[in-house]
């Protein structure tokens, strides 16, 4: 499924110009004017390439490939490697409105499965809030823009109703994401929570600047965060725009 979201995407006819930007709000305009260099193709995809540790209990190493794609939704595929042999794999995917969680053990032994509403819920968040991997998601005309203040976006979606709080310094470099995500991270009922991250490091492939090193979890913005809600740290060694 990854290469084939990959693969079916249509490649950009148009070119990004500033003046494209200009109608949103001083740190929205900002934050996109930094993003992406005038003269860039508009992709409608993105396909990573990460590393970094999750937190299954303890902290352990992943590996992962990761496609996005504006029109479509999103593939996360990862290992978590042991002696060099992938000890855990599956995906996390949210594909023409449905979301979806697979992972194996020895790529054999179920593990965690999950799909349904609540799941697709909480994967459209994501996806909404991993737009800074893909900022053309965020020029398109379901996207309304506000000012939180100088230093922070708000991106809300038409069609969920999220909105995503994008942390942005004097240059247009993002610092945080942030928004309140469907999820259930305790194991109670699923709810609204406060979900986010710190953007660590930035940086440009193909004419886009993006976060390069972040770190994600729940409760962000609170103690919680540090203590319990932190769960994904990772680095983006590739990215790939079509």
């Amino acid at each position: 499924m990854l290469n084939e979201l990959w693969n079916s995407t249509v490649a950009p006819a148009d070119l990004f110009r500033q003046t494209y930007v200009a109608h949103v709000p001083e740190p929205a305009r900002r934050y996109l004017a930094h993003a992406i260099r005038p003269g860039t193709p508009l992709a409608s995809a993105v396909r990573l390439r990460m590393r970094g540790s999750i937190k299954i209990g303890r902290w352990v190493r992943f590996e992962a490939e990761q496609v996005i794609r504006a029109d479509r939704g999103f593939m996360w595929a990862a290992r978590v490697p042991f002696l060099k042999i992938p000890l855990i794999r599956g995906f996390d995917r949210l594909v023409d409105g449905a979301g979806e969680m697979r992972w194996k053990l020895f790529g054999i032994l179920p593990v965690m499965s999950a799909s349904g509403r609540d799941i697709t819920r909480s994967a459209v968040g994501r996806m909404e809030a991993e737009s800074l991997w893909l900022p053309t998601m965020l020029m398109r005309g379901d996207v309304r823009w506000t000012a939180g203040d100088e230093r922070h976006a708000i991106a809300t979606f038409r069609d969920s109703h999220n909105s995503i709080d994008f942390g942005v310094d004097n240059e247009g470099r993002l610092t945080s994401v942030s928004l309140q995500r469907w999820g259930n991270p305790d194991g109670k009922a699923f709810r609204l929570i406060d979900f986010g991250g710190r953007i660590e490091a930035e940086r440009t492939f193909d004419g886009y600047t993006i976060p390069s090193r972040v770190r994600v979890g729940w409760y962000f913005g609170t103690p919680r965060f540090e203590t319990e809600g932190e769960f994904f740290r990772a680095t983006i060694d590739h990215a790939t725009f079509k």
